[in-house]
This record gives structure tokens, C-alpha cells and sequence, in this order.
């Protein structure tokens, strides 16, 4: 029978080990348990559209473990979020921001291009059309600069002509003239009188034949005695 010392000393020895087990956690368990935090947190990104954290948080986590196959989940699902940024931020107008929000969608998932295909077709188009709108705007500014007595974006312009003195009708029938070529107009004469159609009709023909010989001018004369002796130009819409 053993000695109550000898039970003492024993009992004390295994309370130790125990403790000493129980403060310290194996090592092994250590790796795990930040693995998941780091997931958690890029999930988190995932959840909240932020985009650029998460794309570091998950370059980080392939990083530590380039074989994970299931970190492709992530991967695709950022892809997903970046192309449906790109569809979003296309419909509001931002043609950049879409074609980048792309970019990162492709580069995440380059074995699937046929993803991606819609949303680049789209932007293709959109900025195409941005280009056409800004050429047909600087056609337009241009335009303007160079009309001379009409507004080219108006369906008609009417000049008032100074008939009783010929050096100002004259000088008005030199930029008509200049404006129906440029322009491409047609021209309806209003004029009180009968006998003054021929004449002013005879002016404008001569100076547009001066300035292009194979232009078609097309003339429309009306008579009316309420009005004074004016232009209607009406530049041709452009098939």
C-alpha cells in the first residue's frame, strides 16, 4: 500500500501535465483557424462589392496555397461580380469604367471568354456610338461656324432680302448662295410681286453656279402680297 505522500506527489504531477495540455493549443490547429478568418473576410468583400479588396484578399490566399482548387469558387465569383459591375456601369453611361470592370472579369477568367463576350460586344458598341456622337458633333460646331445666314440644325431658315438697295442684296444673296451649297439647300422664293422672282432667282443661281457648277439647285417660287421679298432655305436631310 502506498504511502498518502507518495498519492499526493503523483496527483500533483498529473494536474500539471493536464494544465499544461489544456494552455496550449497544438500548433497545427494554428494554421487552419487564420485560413478560415481569411476566407471570412474575402467573403465578406464578395458579399459587399468590394471588389479591388477582395481580388487582393483572394491573390493573397492563392498565394499561401497555389493548389487549392477550391479557391476557384472565389475566383469565379469575382469574375462574376467585376462582369455584372461592368453590365451596371455600362447601362448608366460609363462606358471606362465598364470596359475596366471587364478587363479585371477577363483577366480572372481567361479559359472563358464566352462569358465575357456579351458585355465586350456591348461596349464595343456603345463606344462606337460615343465616337459617332462626337464626330457628328464637331461636324456640327464646324457647321455653325461656317453658315452664314442659316442654322444648320434648323429644318428652315428665312432671310429677310433688302431689295431696295442692291449692295446689301447683293452681299445677302452672296452668303445664301455660299449656305445653299455648303448646306446642301433647297430654297423657296417669297416674293409680293410677280416680276420680282426672275430676277432674284437669276442673282442666286448665277452665284451658286460659281461657286459649284454641278449643284442641283432646286427653286420654289411663290407669290404672295402680305410678305416681303425673303429666302426660305431648307437644308436636305441626309439619307
Amino acid at each position: 500500500m502506498k504511502s498518502f505522500p507518495s498519492r499526493y506527489l503523483l496527483l500533483v504531477a498529473f494536474s500539471v501535465l493536464l494544465g499544461a495540455c489544456q494552455s496550449t493549443p497544438p500548433a497545427a490547429t494554428e494554421a487552419p483557424d487564420a485560413r478560415a478568418t481569411a476566407i471570412a473576410q474575402l467573403e465578406q468583400s464578395l458579399a459587399s462589392s468590394e471588389l479591388a479588396t477582395a481580388e487582393d484578399q483572394l491573390a493573397a490566399l492563392q498565394a499561401q496555397s497555389p493548389n487549392d482548387q477550391s479557391l476557384e469558387q472565389y475566383q469565379r465569383q469575382l469574375a462574376e461580380a467585376y462582369l455584372m459591375r461592368s453590365q451596371i456601369v455600362l447601362q448608366k453611361g460609363d462606358v471606362n469604367a465598364a470596359a475596366t470592370a471587364l478587363a479585371r472579369a477577363r483577366a480572372l477568367m481567361p479559359k472563358a471568354p464566352a462569358l465575357t463576350g456579351g458585355v465586350n460586344g456591348a461596349i464595343a458598341q456603345a463606344r462606337k456610338a460615343e465616337l459617332d456622337k462626337a464626330e457628328a458633333d464637331l461636324k456640327s460646331a464646324e457647321a455653325k461656324r461656317k453658315a452664314k445666314v442659316i442654322d444648320p440644325e434648323a429644318e428652315s431658315t428665312t432671310v429677310k432680302l433688302k431689295i431696295t438697295d442692291m449692295g446689301k442684296v447683293r452681299r445677302q444673296l452672296d452668303a445664301i448662295a455660299a449656305d445653299v451649297v455648303n448646306f446642301q439647300c433647297d430654297v423657296s422664293i417669297q416674293v409680293p410681286r410677280t416680276d420680282d422672282y426672275p430676277w432674284l432667282a437669276n442673282l442666286l443661281t448665277k452665284r451658286v453656279n460659281k461657286l459649284d457648277p454641278q449643284f442641283d439647285l432646286k427653286l420654289d417660287r411663290q407669290i404672295n402680297r402680305s410678305v416681303p421679298a425673303q429666302m426660305v432655305l431648307s437644308p436636305r436631310k441626309q439619307p
